[in-house]
């Protein structure tokens, strides 16, 4: 009896198990909703300036990531980064060119993608501006750490991700912003380095997996119904059986 009330309790268990995970992934949808509403609203508004100095500790990924803005500055030609990177081009690499804003401080602005053989300071068709320029583009936040399964090695300058503070680290900027700005698309859409490529994919596949922990968990039960069911009706049955199978007892003898 006592192996029994354990069995059910472990049941239970992993059905009050499945059915909360089953609650969380609805609501992670309706958050991965609300976010991926925010984004599209974000991404229709107009250019703001970029955050200075002050504002750089309430950034954050929910609140500001691709939010348009719009910088003036100089860029830092000689200072360039260029990360590796796959797009629907191909292989190739991220130009990061440092810019001196204005406001005394440096955002780093992925110009856009550039595939190998362009890699070469003479090869590329479109330099930056030497003169004072105004960028706009999309804010993103900085990517620590490297690319997958590599680390980024700023002693060899080889960039397997978009990490601000490295890169201004080993291009000895100082004032950097925490974060970086994908460049739009400029005049020429065929001219490298080629702008406008930002990815704003957000996956919601919340429903299927809330389905799926509700589905194991409503067939986990009906299997422990028909299971308890079934044992029931097994035992009925026996102690039937039993009763009709005991031997007759034989009157006294005359």
């Amino acid at each position: 009896m006592m192996s029994r009330v354990v069995l059910a309790f472990c049941i239970l268990a992993v059905i009050g198990g499945l059915t909360a995970l089953g609650i969380w992934q609805l609501e992670r949808r309706s958050w991965k909703l609300a976010l991926i509403s925010r984004t599209q609203e974000r991404l229709r508004s107009a250019p703001t300036p970029a955050p200075g100095p002050a504002a750089w500790p309430q950034l954050s990924a929910e609140h500001d990531e691709y939010r348009p803005l719009a910088l003036t500055g100089r860029f830092l030609v000689n200072r360039e980064t260029y990360v590796q990177a796959v797009t629907d081009l191909g292989g190739g690499f991220w130009v990061l060119t440092p810019l001196q804003t204005d406001s005394g401080f440096t955002v780093l602005v992925n110009r856009g993608f550039i595939p190998p053989e362009q890699r070469d300071h003479a090869s590329l068709a479109a330099r930056p501006a030497t003169g004072e320029t105004t960028v706009t583009g999309l804010l993103r936040i900085s990517e620590p750490g490297g690319g997958f399964l590599r680390a980024n090695d700023p002693a060899q300058d080889r960039w397997y991700s978009r990490d601000v503070q490295a890169i201004a680290a080993a291009r000895g900027l100082a004032g950097a912003a925490p974060y970086f700005i994908d460049a739009g698309s400029g005049l020429d859409p065929e001219a490298w380095p080629r702008g406008g490529l930002t990815m704003v994919d957000f996956p919601n596949n919340h429903l299927v997996y809330a389905i799926t922990w509700f589905g194991l968990a409503a067939m986990l039960s009906c299997a422990t119904i028909f299971a308890w069911r079934g044992g029931w009706r097994t035992q009925g049955t026996t102690w039937i059986d039993r009763r009709n199978t005991r031997p007759a007892q034989s009157g006294p003898a005359c």
